[in-house]
């Protein structure tokens, strides 16, 4: 990597002291001369190779796509071990419930200071060091003896999982060259959806061989060779000069961490006084942390990515999406059961149509957005998507298979069309020096949205009894609608 002129690396040192000063005003007014050192980076960034050469990116990508199936799958796979462990470990169903809660707080809440952090130490020691933390939290999993083993192992198995997320999207932008990076994207979002499909059936196959720990212990093998190849094979990518704040990542991981607790204590209807506890304290962290970093080159918040309209834009359109399937993936199994008086399997069976067409549709609309507007390509599809969820609430009282089925395709083939584009939208629209908070949105928004949107299907059930289901879906597509007016208004944000 080609080093800083030095005159940019003595004002690099010399702004990098100002993250302590204590007055926002005047750090605001000190790192006014930032551009200076700005252009300095990116006279470095774009002397960067641009994506690693055929066969080395194969093996790269071999690594970072494995260890994301991985992940994924484990989510999977642990919403469907609770049972088995609630009865193994003789504990309740309201407390086996926090092995996914732990495992999802502890990933939501470290996903920016873990982004922020591998802009400076590099993304590639980020990717490796959580794909390490996870392999082993598995193995720890595997052999938890209790409740409270396998929670805290299951924490820390959340934080592998957050090294993985926050600069998945970072590692593919640097992986593939520019003008294949919409394929790039494509491939990543296929991965997710199959590991999504294949979920239930994997879990239910090692279930009916095996006890719960192997769920985890597969992870193992898997993670392992993930790692010897990504040790060899993954970039090296650029190092930002300033210093990790710590008291700005506590407070970024409490912001986020009493958010996601907050939204998932109201779902399950706890006292409003608690709830409204956790969510102001989350306000409170929050501002503190944009306060904070006020002028900084890179806050931990990345409230400076924000100023952009197509990265807003484009965070906000992934919000409303990720909203919709939680939606969805909340009521329809109930919808499905209880309304429609469908077994388990069936039930599986139903839900399998919306990723298993994402996965076919993801790499199309990556290869598409390569060519064409990412804006034009996920309004479309979150025009596709909408029409799917407005569909399901219009299913006949005693709908057949077909008459589901070919609904979930609609909105499968919406939400696949949408994804790919999206994310080229987000990592193209930020500075190479903070693709690493970039990428930490991604995971941030997605499952901020699918949080939200499980809270708002929990509270729909609470108002509406048992057409609960009915008005979820509806609300669904009421977001799909918001999010296709966002990403339509990209267009004009890429003219102007």
């Amino acid at each position: 990597m080609a080093a800083l002129h030095p005159q940019a690396r003595l004002r690099t040192c010399a702004a990098c002291r100002l993250i302590v000063s204590r007055s926002p005003r005047r750090r605001a007014a000190r790192w006014s001369n930032f551009p200076a050192m700005q252009e300095q980076t990116s006279s470095v960034t774009t002397t960067l190779p641009d994506g690693l050469p055929p066969e080395r990116r194969r093996w790269a990508i071999l690594a970072i796509f494995t260890a994301l199936a991985v992940a994924s799958l484990d989510t999977a796979l642990a919403n469907i071990a609770l049972p088995a462990i609630a009865a193994d470990l003789k504990v309740s169903p309201a407390d086996v419930v926090w092995v996914v809660n732990v495992y999802q707080i502890a990933m939501v809440a470290t996903l920016l200071p873990l982004g922020a952090l591998g802009e400076i130490v590099g993304h590639e020691r980020i990717y490796l060091g959580g794909l390490a933390l996870f392999t082993l939290s598995s193995l720890a999993c595997a052999f938890a003896w209790s409740l409270e083993s396998l929670l805290v192992a299951r924490t820390l198995e959340g934080l592998g999982a957050s090294g993985l997320m926050s600069v998945n999207g970072a590692l593919v932008g640097f992986v593939y060259p520019r003008r294949l990076l919409g394929r790039g994207f494509g491939y990543n979002a296929l991965v997710v959806a199959t590991a999504m499909t294949a979920g239930p059936t994997v879990a239910s196959v090692i279930l009916a061989f095996g006890s719960w720990p192997w769920l985890f212990a597969i992870n193992v093998p898997i993670g392992f060779v993930a790692l010897a190849i990504g040790i060899k094979t993954l970039p090296q990518t650029p190092r930002a000069s300033h210093r990790f704040d710590f008291i700005g990542a506590a407070l970024a991981c409490g912001g986020l961490g009493f958010f996601i607790f907050g939204v998932g204590s109201a779902a399950h209807h706890a006292p409003i006084g608690a709830v409204v506890i956790e969510l102001g304290l989350a306000l409170v962290c929050g501002w503190l942390s944009v306060r904070r970093h006020a002028g900084h080159p890179a806050p931990m918040l990345p409230v400076d990515l924000f100023r952009r309209p197509l990265f807003a834009l484009s965070a906000a359109t992934a919000v409303c999406s990720f909203t919709v399937q939680g939606l969805a993936f909340v009521s329809l199994p109930f919808y499905f059961q209880t309304v429609l008086h469908r077994s388990q399997v069936e039930t599986g069976l139903f839900m399998t149509p919306w990723p298993l067409v994402v996965g076919f549709m993801a790499p199309i609309a990556g290869r598409l957005s390569d060519r064409y507007a990412p804006g034009l390509l996920g309004g479309i599809g979150l025009v596709i998507l909408g029409a799917g969820m407005g569909l399901l609430t219009t299913l006949p009282a005693a709908p057949g298979t077909t008459d589901i089925v070919w609904r979930m395709v609609v909105c499968g083939a919406g939400f696949g069309f949408f994804q790919a584009p999206n994310l080229r939208a987000l990592m193209s629209s930020a500075p190479a020096d903070r693709s690493g908070s970039a990428s930490s949105i991604i995971a941030t928004a997605r499952l901020t949205g699918q949080t939200f949107g499980a809270a708002l299907a929990a509270l729909c059930f609470g108002l509406a009894g048992a057409g609960g289901a009915t008005a979820a879906l509806a609300l669904g597509a009421g977001f799909a609608v918001l999010g296709s007016l966002m990403s339509f208004l990209r267009l004009t944000v890429g003219r102007s």
